[in-house]
């Protein structure tokens, strides 16, 4: 299985390379975020033209999230289940090949301090909860997508001068840690130890062409599927060109 995570940055905007990328990589099943479309306008029949069935939970204007998959996905869960009063969508999972794939958009944070900080990392303890209540830690799970974190100093290119903020603080650190010692791991950092690695560039100061990027959008995995994987990588070429987004895809290989 090839699967992969991409933060689109709008569906819309990013339509045509979208498909593109598909027909070049031709992943099994790709998890998207930040569609930013309202479910009626997701390109399900271009997606369906070239094979993929789609789970989708859109909203417009923000957020917005998705599977694409070859095989139909199967139980289809929207949300964190809570009963938290959150219309913000931002959770998607299905099962795919006997896998439960759960892609997720964590919230951004807005800045240190602020309200949308400490939401975020109340979301962040709600994914844990989210993960303690419906599966153990041997079995096939799958959680993916732009959780706008760096983990560790590997994963932004200063870190002096990234020290303290926003993606990099110790409590978004933490709070991301706390929910993967319910059982998952990184598969990225299972096949590259070594930092210099990043999946997001800012738009502004030619943030790209400079590699001053930070390393945010992730796949971790519960053990029976991190033995599995063979390889993972970060689709640079993806933020090439014309209209890109901000995010590259990252690409997981299991046998």
């Amino acid at each position: 299985m090839k699967l992969a995570t991409w933060n689109v940055n709008s569906i819309r905007a990013r339509h045509d390379r979208l498909l593109a990328w598909l027909r070049a990589q031709a992943p099994d099943v790709v998890c998207l975020q930040e569609t930013k479309v309202e479910d009626a306008a997701f390109p399900v029949d271009a997606l369906a033209e070239l094979g993929y069935h789609a789970a989708i939970w859109g909203q417009r204007t923000y957020n917005g999230v998705a599977i694409l998959a070859r095989t139909p996905p199967a139980d289809v869960e929207r949300g964190l289940g809570d009963g938290d009063d959150d219309d913000q969508a931002r959770l998607i999972a299905a099962t795919v090949d006997g896998i439960r794939v759960v892609c997720a958009y964590v919230p951004n944070g807005g800045s240190v301090g602020s309200d949308k900080y400490a939401y975020k990392l109340r979301w962040l303890e709600r994914l844990r909860a989210y993960l303690e209540a419906r599966a153990r830690p041997d079995q096939a799970w799958i959680l993916c997508g732009d959780m706008n974190v760096a983990p560790d100093d590997r994963d932004v290119h200063d870190p002096a001068a990234w020290e303290g903020q926003l993606l990099c603080t110790p409590a978004e650190r933490a709070g991301l840690q706390a929910a993967l010692a319910w059982g998952m791991s990184d598969v990225f950092r299972h096949h590259h130890a070594e930092g210099g690695h990043y999946s997001w560039w800012d738009y502004r100061g030619l943030a790209f062409f400079k590699d001053q990027g930070a390393r945010i959008d992730h796949v971790f995995a519960t053990p029976p599927v991190v033995e599995r994987s063979r390889g993972c990588v970060i689709d640079r070429a993806a933020r090439k060109g014309t209209l890109p987004s901000d995010h590259a895809p990252v690409i997981v290989e299991l046998g």
